[in-house]
């Protein structure tokens, strides 16, 4: 089956883009960058001045924002001033995630010609999240027979942040017996460990708990806790004593 024409035009991808210029839908590009959490109202940009347009032009080529893709509107223009202003909180772990960077798309639409200017707005992570330990009290039972330099795996902190922001270091309550390492994985996640350093002695000691801290890079920084409860087991250390009447 051949190709179909139409008004002397090639119906495919050609065309219907020689049609859309005839009808002045253009397509522009505006990029802005935007910390997450700003305030409603908060501006973004002049994104009537990055794209040379006039204040009367807004209001007469009735501009508004569409969303591209999302259900929310998270901008808005100002057609008094040609702003564009932050109109619905923008949380980038919600919309984002972990991923390395994030890119809200939005359109700028004016009427009369249709001419739609595409937005990008990259939103920046901010330290909004503290590190969480999935659980408030991390169990271990230890016999009093471990050697120094055992070693025994935490459960990590996890941040909703990311990259400086995210979990950075851990501190160990000061104490006799223990202290932390930390090994950073490929993926650049940090490890816990605990390490014994000095042997436990029963008859001593029968329970530790100690305070871990997880610290992440923000500026202020934030903290998370857990707290480490260590049962000392016994072991076949004292030899019998008999007792003379």
């Amino acid at each position: 089956m051949g190709n179909t024409f139409y008004g002397g035009c090639l119906l495919n991808r050609y065309c219907v883009l020689f049609l859309l210029i005839s009808l002045g839908f253009t397509y522009g590009d505006v990029s802005y960058s935007v910390a997450e959490e700003m305030k409603r109202g908060s501006v973004v940009g002049n994104i009537a001045k990055d794209l040379g347009l006039g204040i009367s032009t807004l209001s007469s080529r009735k501009a508004r924002i569409d969303t591209d893709g999302n259900d929310k509107r998270y901008c808005d223009i100002n057609l008094s001033t040609g702003d564009l202003i932050v109109a619905e909180r923008i949380d980038r772990e919600s919309l984002c995630g972990k991923k390395a960077t994030c890119v809200l798309k939005e359109e700028l639409v004016l009427e009369n010609p249709l001419e739609l200017q595409r937005i990008s707005i990259h939103v920046k992570d901010i330290n909004d999240n503290a590190p969480e330990f999935s659980e408030d009290l991390i169990s271990f039972q230890i016999r009093e027979s471990a050697v120094k330099g055992a070693r025994f795996s935490l459960t990590e902190a996890h941040d909703a942040d990311i990259g400086t922001n995210a979990v950075q270091s851990y501190n160990l309550q000061t104490n006799e017996h223990f202290t932390i390492n930390v090994d950073a994985g490929v993926s650049g996640r940090k490890h816990p460990e605990l390490v014994l350093v000095k042997e436990l002695d029963r008859e001593q000691e029968k329970e530790l708990k100690l305070v871990l801290t997880a610290l992440d890079g923000g500026s202020p920084q934030k903290s998370g806790t857990a707290v480490i409860h260590v049962t000392v087991l016994d072991a076949n250390d004292n030899a019998p004593v008999f007792m003379l009447f």
